[in-house]
């Protein structure tokens, strides 16, 4: 049998051990670490800066006042409140959809939407360098998986055609891919894309998490700011980046969202999230969609290229190469009191270690240009 000791310390040996990092201050710009040290910030995905806004913590208090702190139960049995219903309206109306349905994390929407859609007769195409919880979802699915080179509309479109001609008369082919990419902070070449799922008769969902908030009008995402929200099938996402917050949705047909209520494990067997979150998120939402979140999207672009002028969102990632070197890297900055974390397989390929610098509203252009001058020994 496997001793877990052997295990850690072969991580350890590769560069690939990872460890608990403990915070002693509120999620922000800057963060006090456990050992007392303080630095800034340049990890989170607090993009727009509201994980300590004092409006949302305001309102956090006082949905929990109103509503209490748990749901008690699952949303099918009596865990289902007002304000899960009230969000879930809200997210479709932002997002352009006939319905939505909340979930507990980003990960679980992944993983319960996908599984719950497909099964051994579908077909699912991924880009290669999905989320995680997208490629587990696929998998747990049962469905045949086809994965294409980052990007690569060619090597998609000869997936499509094979998958036309090997699917079942009533099964489906799922295209799935990412809006913002969070490891590489590309862009999909969503337009494309959607061309092809139309053009073999595809479902296409899109994932939006590092999109949400940030992009489009109202921050509604790539998809409304190249105006294709009514052609994608499934749009996800969480409210624990821009919104500041925790848990996933699904925005989609009504019939759709309807299957997923019946069919998406993670959301049947889950406990539903606390009513006073869901509320809250209600309210960051309003404020993400108004005047308030477009001088925060405002700021956050103008911190953006401060850093990055070719940039095409808040991450930048430094391709260092070896584990070793990242993690160097990583803790020099550190030393330097800034916190960037290094990135290593299995989260990103082999050999691709890296730095990821996210930016947020919330930082001043005083550290971002001391920012630039500790990164520019690895640019």
């Amino acid at each position: 049998m496997r001793d877990p000791k052997d295990e850690l310390s072969e991580l350890e040996s590769l560069g690939l051990r990872r460890n608990l990092r403990k915070l002693d201050s509120p999620q922000g710009r800057l963060v006090r670490l456990a050992d007392g040290k303080e630095c800034f910030n340049f990890s989170s995905n607090d993009y727009l800066g509201l994980a300590n806004d004092d409006r949302l913590i305001a309102a956090f208090q006082e949905n929990l006042a109103r509503y209490g702190v748990g749901s008690g139960a699952s949303r099918l049995v009596c865990g289902t409140q007002s304000p899960h219903l009230e969000l879930e309206s809200q997210l479709a109306d932002f997002k352009g959809s006939e319905a939505a349905l909340t979930f507990s994390s980003g990960f679980a929407t992944a993983t319960g939407v996908i599984s719950g859609l497909c099964d051994k007769s579908d077909i699912v195409i991924l880009d290669k360098l999905s989320h995680a919880s997208l490629i587990d979802g696929s998998r747990l699915s049962g469905a045949k998986m086809r994965i294409f080179p980052h990007n690569d509309l060619d090597k998609l479109e000869s997936h499509l055609q094979w998958a036309v001609e090997k699917v079942d008369a009533n099964g489906r082919i799922l295209l799935v891919t990412e809006s913002i990419f969070s490891m590489d902070g590309d862009l999909a070449p969503l337009a494309e894309i959607v061309a092809l799922k139309e053009k073999y008769g595809a479902l296409l969902l899109l994932d939006e998490a590092h999109a949400f908030g940030v992009i489009g009008p109202q921050g509604r995402g790539l998809a409304a700011e190249l105006g294709l929200e009514d052609r994608i099938d499934l749009q996800m996402g969480t409210f624990s980046k821009a919104a500041g917050l925790s848990g996933g949705y699904l925005c989609a047909s009504r019939s759709l969202v309807d299957l997923m209520v019946n069919r998406a494990r993670s959301f049947i067997y889950s406990t539903a999230p606390s009513p006073a979150l869901a509320a809250t998120i209600f309210n960051a939402i309003n404020l993400i969609g108004g005047s308030d979140g477009d001088s925060l999207r405002r700021k956050l672009w103008t911190n953006i290229s401060s850093l990055d002028s070719s940039a095409t969102s808040a991450i930048l990632p430094i391709i260092i190469g070896e584990n070793a070197e990242a993690l160097a890297a990583s803790n020099s900055l550190l030393e330097d009191d800034f916190l960037v974390p290094a990135i290593r397989y299995p989260t990103v390929p082999r050999g691709t270690a890296r730095l990821r610098v996210t930016l947020s509203a919330a930082h001043e252009e005083e550290e971002i240009a001391m920012l630039k001058s500790a990164l520019s020994k690895w640019v």
